[in-house]
């Protein structure tokens, strides 16, 4: 059995050599493909593949075509939406992803924007505090429980709505429940955004809802780029010059955004969610066990297709 790594932005050496340690104590092989720059690379090395390990590459219907052996592929983090699901569904392909390895580096973050939101960017002018602000986690999932651990840290109150996620659930958290997300937007001064990108989702935090926040809120995305409709946040910031954005994935309309609203939006140049040590080390290595216990056992328990 081949097992692929396939990262264009590579794991740290530790979260290979934890990841070799696993696959090849189960007597299988070991292959790695780092920072390829042509999806011909991708295309090619997959071709004897029975199981895949990505990170943020792309895993479509052509590579899923060359990769004839293919098993399983494994998405180390909690989104998969570079997986094609459905071509993989038709292939006969497991997709799995490793949910909660990365929460709690996601949910740090969350923290570390939120200050420099609230102190005007370190701007030398007078911020706010988080203590005693109303808190609103969109999506109770691993992140978003970790959020809500933190947020109690700085003595915040507290809100969440997840359609999926039963009240009592976050009420065990000291969590309060809202109906919907236009209460959450309606009853919070901050919101972090821990929603996948879905057909639903997609484009949902649009001015209609961020119009309920209330005046000086903040938003906060370490989700998807999808789920945020990028011209009618900048139309809404340019009306409401109160409000700030932060996020660690860039909006397709960045330099716009910088020019018309500097001073109340930030964005890392990259995806910064899960760039931690312990997060890049636990989630390779979990995708390692997954697949591991897959193919000699059949578990599928995290698959996603």
């Amino acid at each position: 059995m081949k097992i692929l790594i396939a990262t264009d932005k590579p794991f740290a050496k530790v979260a290979v050599d934890g990841i070799r340690q696993e696959i090849e104590a189960a007597g299988f092989e070991l292959a790695l493909l780092e920072k390829y720059t042509e999806k011909q690379q991708l295309l090619d090395a997959v071709v004897d593949a029975d199981a895949i390990i990505i990170r943020s590459d792309l895993i479509d219907a052509e590579v899923l075509a060359a990769a004839k052996q293919l098993k399983i592929v494994v998405r180390a983090g909690a989104g998969y939406d570079n997986v094609d699901l459905e071509a993989a569904t038709k292939a006969g392909v497991c997709v799995m992803n490793t949910p909660g390895q990365n929460s709690n580096a996601v949910a740090e973050l969350v923290f570390g924007l939120l200050v420099y939101a609230v102190r005007n960017f370190y701007n030398g002018t007078s911020g706010t505090e988080l203590m005693g602000k109303k808190l609103g986690i969109h999506a109770y999932g691993n992140v978003g429980r970790n959020v809500a651990r933190i947020a109690k840290g700085f003595g915040m109150e507290i809100y969440a709505y997840d359609a999926f996620c039963p009240d009592s659930v976050m009420e065990q958290d000291a969590v309060k429940p809202v109906k919907s997300a236009e209460e959450l937007y309606s009853t919070c001064d901050i919101i972090s955004l821990h929603i996948p990108a879905t057909a639903e989702t997609k484009k949902s935090i649009n001015a209609a809802l961020l119009g309920r926040l209330p005046k000086g809120a903040v938003l906060v995305n370490t989700a998807r780029k999808e789920v945020i409709d990028e011209a009618q946040i900048l139309e809404f910031m340019v009306s409401r010059p109160d409000f700030k954005y932060v996020t660690d994935i860039v909006p397709g309309n960045d330099a716009e955004m910088t020019e018309k609203v500097a001073g109340r939006y930030f964005t890392t140049p990259k995806k910064m969610g899960a760039q931690t040590s312990e997060a890049n080390i636990n989630a390779g290595i979990a995708a390692a066990k997954q697949i591991v216990d897959f193919i000699k056992n059949g578990n599928a328990k995290f698959k996603v297709n």
